[in-house]
């Protein structure tokens, strides 16, 4: 695989040049892309569309900040694949809002809402009324203005064409998701395992709510487009990456979310899909099995020392969370996760503090 070969070895592979990335790059010009899209929510007419789109921009900043740490990869291509990220990552969110605190409870207002990530992606794509089969519609083209800023991008990258197609498969599936999560709570399972089915040959290691959640995952759309920011990849190294991403690292990304909202989710009555298990023990094997998958795919890419520092990053910011604290299966996880990792020690020791830090 010849992936990122024009990056070559400014691609960060250690913690300390990855750190020194993010923080004196990414995340200054990520809050500069948020602060843009925040004055264009401020703007939107309808109130409940302008308090779900602020919403999300404020409890889920650490998405985009996340998301972004790919530009690290790639710095010269920066100023088009952080307003990308931020950009697609804005419209999940904000649709996630939507859907989840919906007016409404029909899979097709949910599935023309998700258009809107489709045609993002795909820069010849008309935008459409996709808020026509629901009561709130007038955002003052705040959806529009999203999609089109991602197609700009995308469009900008020099070798999109060749990564266009796997993205376009990862955002379909992450759109069936949406669908049937949001839907009834007494048709959704019945809907999920129904669409599990079409897959599940495919994926004869995971459990239906594992492909599930590795479908709620962003992270390899926003790998490919990374690699599609190198002038040398081909189509043959955008399919490896997707299946290098899917489903190991995007289903330890979101397990891992699940995993510390457990009790919170039991509460609300949310879907959870950590709570498919037999047992708390069986949670935690599987856990810890994907992770450890994670660990070995990534071992394949070029690179490879910045995807296993995505993956140490990711089990170090979900498990240093404080409501890991309070749930003795997650600590147990927690343990087992780490224990052969002393980079995540270490990222859980800095993301520690920093929690710390923020609520003082």
């Amino acid at each position: 695989m010849r992936l990122m070969t024009l990056a070559g070895n400014r691609v960060p592979e250690s913690s300390l040049k990855l750190m020194h990335r993010v923080y004196k790059y990414i995340l200054p010009e990520v809050n500069i892309e948020l602060r843009k899209l925040r004055r264009l929510a401020e703007q939107i007419p309808d109130p409940e569309l302008r308090t779900q789109a602020l919403q999300s921009m404020e409890s889920k900043k650490f998405h985009c900040q996340g998301g972004a740490i790919y530009a690290a990869m790639n710095l010269d291509e920066r100023y088009v694949l952080i307003p990308l990220i931020v950009a697609l990552q804005t419209i999940s969110d904000y649709l996630d809002n939507l859907c989840d605190r919906s007016t409404s409870l029909n899979p097709d207002d949910f599935r023309l809402l998700h258009q809107s990530m489709l045609d993002a992606i795909d820069p010849s794509a008309p935008v459409q009324d996709y808020y026509a089969l629901r009561q709130e519609r007038n955002d003052g083209g705040y959806l529009h203005h999203l999609v089109k800023l991602c197609q700009h991008c995308v469009s900008m990258l020099p070798s999109y064409s060749a990564a266009q197609p796997y993205v376009a498969e990862l955002v379909g599936l992450y759109s069936d998701l949406q669908v049937y999560k949001h839907i009834r709570k007494d048709l959704r399972e019945e809907r999920l395992l129904a669409w599990w089915d079409k897959y599940a040959g495919q994926y004869p290691g995971l459990c239906w709510n594992e492909f599930a959640a590795a479908t709620g995952s962003t992270l390899g759309m926003f790998m490919l487009f990374t690699a599609a920011s190198d002038e040398t990849l081909r189509p043959e190294d955008a399919e490896a990456i997707k299946n290098i991403y899917f489903p190991h690292v995007c289903g330890l990304h979101i397990m891992l979310d699940y995993l510390i909202d457990q009790e919170e989710d039991r509460a609300g009555g949310d879907l959870n899909f950590c709570h498919y298990y037999e047992s708390q023990h069986q949670l935690v094997e599987r856990i810890v099995t994907i992770g450890n998958r994670a660990r070995e795919d990534v071992k394949k890419l070029p690179s490879a020392g910045f995807h296993r520092l995505i993956i140490e990053g990711l089990l170090a910011l979900y498990l240093s969370d404080p409501k890991v604290r309070t749930q003795s299966d997650v600590l147990a996880a927690s343990r087992k996760l780490m224990k052969k990792s002393p980079l995540t020690r270490l990222f859980f020791l800095v993301n520690s503090i920093w929690i710390r830090r923020q609520q003082v």
